[in-house]
């Protein structure tokens, strides 16, 4: 009987790469089956200080998948670098982790849409909202 073929997963990520909600999927995928890793974070502008590096990024994806992510930086358009990646790359399929819908450029581009169309399964994860301090304090003492 043959061993079991090693899934390839490329994780599609930028400002979410070392999110809590990012790391509980990855983690929750590794525990499924064998899967292989990759981050791609697409759009980084060089100008612009992070709030993570890559390197933190790759340690806190590595412990969640309980296995070696290696991570790469993009070029500025996500689409031709997500093309690039999977040409390049031999996955069976990309999660994008993306901002809560109201804020993510990738979503309002339907990103998404755009890379299935490259032939590749996509499933996208996306935060909830988290209401802001205003809304939380007034839901306090709205009428239910």
């Amino acid at each position: 009987m043959d061993a079991p073929t090693e899934h390839r997963t490329l994780i599609v990520a930028n400002l979410t790469a070392s999110t809590p909600f990012l790391l509980q999927e990855i983690s929750r995928l590794a525990a499924e089956r064998p899967t292989k890793f990759s981050l791609l974070v697409p759009g980084v502008d060089p100008a612009k200080a992070a709030d993570w590096s890559l390197e933190t990024a790759e340690k806190l994806l590595s412990r969640a998948a309980d296995s070696p992510v290696k991570g790469s930086l993009g070029g500025q358009d996500p689409l031709d670098s997500i093309r690039e990646a999977i040409a390049g790359g031999n996955y069976d399929d990309v999660l994008i982790s993306t901002l809560p819908k109201r804020r993510s450029e990738w979503l309002r581009k339907d990103l998404p849409t755009k890379v299935s169309e490259l032939g590749i399964p996509v499933s996208v994860i996306t935060p909830p909202e988290e209401p802001s301090p205003l809304k939380q304090f007034t839901d306090q003492f709205s009428a239910r």
